[in-house]
């Protein structure tokens, strides 16, 4: 099952400050039926509209789908590199803070507080604040977030920094994250069209994602040896810098795309008032929120079971595995109509590998069925492509934000109420049950997202969604 990034956290868009974008100019944007040459940058202080940049793998001769066809796109390279920075900012960031939180109180509860507070504070920023990826230019946002980042990481890194402000600066890093995340999600559709190139860019950086989190803690260990804990948050201030630049002189500037679109709850409430909308981001929440509970439990199962720290190991790594296998097979080999038709299918049968938990299953049998329940993860290629045909460009960014606070918050509820369940039942039961429930659950979002369509479809709507 598809996991973003683990709370990554640029900050919130602000006023223009030093290292931000230059103010909007007045110039006339180009005609919205312009275009650029194949990697041409727009001049300095025009903004230039999203239609005016198409794809340049669309110029390329020979450039079909495929994962190398989204390196062919100058502006695609730069958001890849920065993401990458990013990656590695976040994931040494919250190894480093998680230990030095416990260094200065000898807290367990502290110190697992400081993860939890990467997940719970999403839904606050993704409601209040998902207006701003929409009201504001896009690449404004996404340097200005890095900025903010980078500058709540270096106070983190000041000796007489408290604990509770270091939480307190953990936790404001989580609240504003949806918005760089809705806001680059938005522009990839800018960057890479509507189509399947977008599809494709979107799958690539989660695959990142995931493979950050299998290498990522490993890498903050080994600097961890070297340097101490607040050594390591400058190397986090660093990565975030790095991508604020390659953001700012890799990107091209463009208008906000919704700039009259109302703020706050109103504006929110009108993106989930559309039907359709709604019943894909259900679609895209309900997986995470079951997927998982597996690695919430992994430690106290290995423990229930007698297991080694090496095979605790294991089943941690086989969900984010199948994940990346699945995507990747998915994106190289199937077409995108393919890729439609298998949605439905495989959200609906995502957590029912874990009924094989029911017989309490060794390590490789476990690692077997969350490889599988991973795996299924691709069906969000052909949600992807669903959902931005179904968004409309001016509520774009809003609609993104709100479906990565939703996927990040739901996964931390999702953990808290596993945890809670294994209180009173054993670990293999509340497992083997999150599959019966969690299949439920999937095939009534898949009926709502079904009805949602026909509903749309008689109303004489114009836009279409495929349904698997």
């Amino acid at each position: 099952m598809p996991k973003p990034a683990t709370s990554r956290g640029p900050g919130t868009p602000a006023p223009t400050t030093t290292g931000a974008p230059a103010p909007e100019t007045t110039e006339t944007p180009a005609p919205a039926g312009a275009s650029a040459p194949a990697g041409a940058s727009a001049p300095t202080g025009t903004p230039v509209p999203p239609s005016a940049h198409p794809p340049e793998a669309a110029h390329v001769p020979g450039a079909g789908p495929g994962y190398r066809a989204l390196f062919r796109v100058r502006e695609f390279r730069f958001v890849f590199v920065a993401h990458l920075f990013s990656l590695l900012g976040v994931v040494v960031s919250e190894l480093a803070l998680t230990v030095l939180v416990y260094d200065l109180t000898r807290s367990p509860l502290l110190s697992s507080l400081t993860f939890a507070l990467g997940f719970l504070p999403h839904l606050l920023g993704g409601t209040l604040l998902a207006g701003l990826a929409d009201r504001l230019p896009p690449r404004r946002i996404l340097v200005v977030c890095d900025l903010v980042c980078a500058a709540c990481v270096v106070l983190m890194t000041v000796p007489a920094t408290p604990v509770a402000a270091l939480l307190a600066l953990r936790c404001a890093i989580a609240v504003v994250s949806p918005v760089f995340h809705g806001t680059r999600a938005a522009t990839l559709a800018d960057v890479l069209g509507e189509g399947d190139l977008f599809v494709l860019g979107r799958s690539l950086l989660r695959i990142v994602s995931q493979s950050a989190l299998l290498a990522g803690f490993a890498a903050g260990g080994v600097l961890l040896t070297v340097v101490p804990p607040r050594g390591a948050l400058v190397v986090t201030a660093a990565t975030f810098l790095a991508s604020a630049l390659l953001l700012r002189l890799g990107t091209v500037r463009r208008p906000a795309r919704g700039a009259g679109s109302a703020g706050g709850l109103s504006g929110t409430w009108a993106v989930l008032r559309d039907r359709r909308v709604r019943a894909l981001m259900v679609m895209f929440w309900v997986p995470p929120f079951f997927a998982v509970v597996p690695e919430a439990l992994a430690a106290p199962y290995a423990d229930e079971t007698g297991v080694s720290t090496a095979a605790l190991g294991l089943l941690m790594c086989a969900l984010p595995v199948g994940t990346i296998t699945g995507e990747l097979l998915a994106g190289s080999l199937l077409p995108a109509a393919a890729r439609s038709r298998i949605v439905v299918p495989l959200a609906v049968t995502g957590v029912l590998p874990y009924l094989l938990y029911a017989v309490e299953p060794g390590v490789v049998l476990a690692a077997a069925a969350l490889f599988l329940a991973g795996a299924t993860g691709a069906y969000t290629l052909g949600l992807d492509a669903w959902f931005v045909a179904a968004v409309p460009e001016e509520r774009r960014g809003r609609a993104m934000t709100l479906m990565t606070a939703g996927m990040m918050t739901v996964q931390g509820l999702g953990m808290a109420g596993a945890g809670l369940a294994a209180e009173f039942v054993p670990v293999h039961t509340v497992v083997a049950g999150t599959g019966v429930v969690g299949t439920l659950c999937l095939l009534a979002a898949a009926a709502e997202l079904r009805a949602a369509g026909a509903t749309e479809g008689r109303d004489g709507a114009d836009r279409h969604v495929p349904h698997g």
